[in-house]
C-alpha cells in the first residue's frame, strides 16, 4: 500500500497465518476502517482480536495535521472520546503564554495566533484515533506498536503530501513466508 501522511496500518494474526494492510486518511478512520478490518479478519479467517499484532507506521502526527471544522464536527458526532483526538494548534508567534499572564489584556480582543472567531482549527490526531479502534476491537494494548515518526515533520526520511505539496509516496508491505 502507498501512502504520503495517512497512516499505514498492518495486521498480522500469527495463528491463522492471515494478514492485512490498511490505509487510514481522515475519511477511513471516519468510517472506522481498524475496526472493521479486525472485524473482517474474524469473520474470514477466526482471527481472535487478542493474539492479533498491529504495525502503525510513519504518518502525519497531530502536530502538523491542521484540518477545519468540518472535521471535528464529524468526529465528534462518530466517537465518545472525540475530544481526545484533537488539539488546538500552537500559535505562529507564541502569543498565547501570554494570555494566563496577563488576564485582564485579552478581555475585548482574542490573543494573537487565535483563529478568528467561528473559525475552529484543530490538529487531529490519528495514531490516537488507530489505536483507540484497535483496542475497541479486542487488540490488546502491548500488540499496537507505533513507529513515532511524523512525515511532515520529518521530509528528510519520509514523503509528506501536506508538507511537500506533489510528492512522492512510501510503501508499507507485509508479507508471509
Amino acid at each position: 500500500m502507498s501512502t504520503a501522511d495517512c497512516v499505514p496500518l498492518l495486521l498480522l494474526d500469527p495463528e491463522c497465518r492471515a494478514i492485512a494492510a490498511v490505509h487510514a486518511g481522515w475519511r477511513g478512520s471516519l468510517e472506522r476502517i481498524a475496526e472493521k478490518t479486525v472485524g473482517e479478519m474474524r469473520r474470514a479467517f477466526q482471527s481472535q482480536p487478542e493474539e492479533l499484532l498491529a504495525a502503525i507506521g510513519p504518518s502525519i502526527r497531530s502536530c502538523c495535521y491542521e484540518v477545519g471544522p468540518e472535521i471535528v464536527e464529524a468526529f465528534c458526532g462518530r466517537f465518545t472520546r472525540w475530544e481526545g483526538y484533537f488539539k488546538e494548534p500552537p500559535p505562529a508567534d507564541g502569543s498565547r503564554a501570554l494570555a494566563p499572564q496577563y488576564p485582564l489584556l485579552f478581555l475585548s480582543v482574542r490573543p494573537p495566533g487565535h483563529a478568528p472567531e467561528g473559525v475552529a482549527a484543530a490538529h487531529l490526531d490519528l495514531v490516537a484515533v488507530t489505536r483507540d479502534q484497535l483496542q475497541n476491537a479486542g487488540l490488546r494494548s502491548a500488540n499496537i506498536h507505533v513507529a513515532d515518526y511524523c512525515t511532515a515533520c520529518r521530509t528528510d526520511l519520509f514523503f509528506s503530501h501536506r508538507r511537500e505539496g506533489k510528492t512522492g509516496r512510501m510503501m508499507a508491505v507485509i508479507g508471509m513466508v
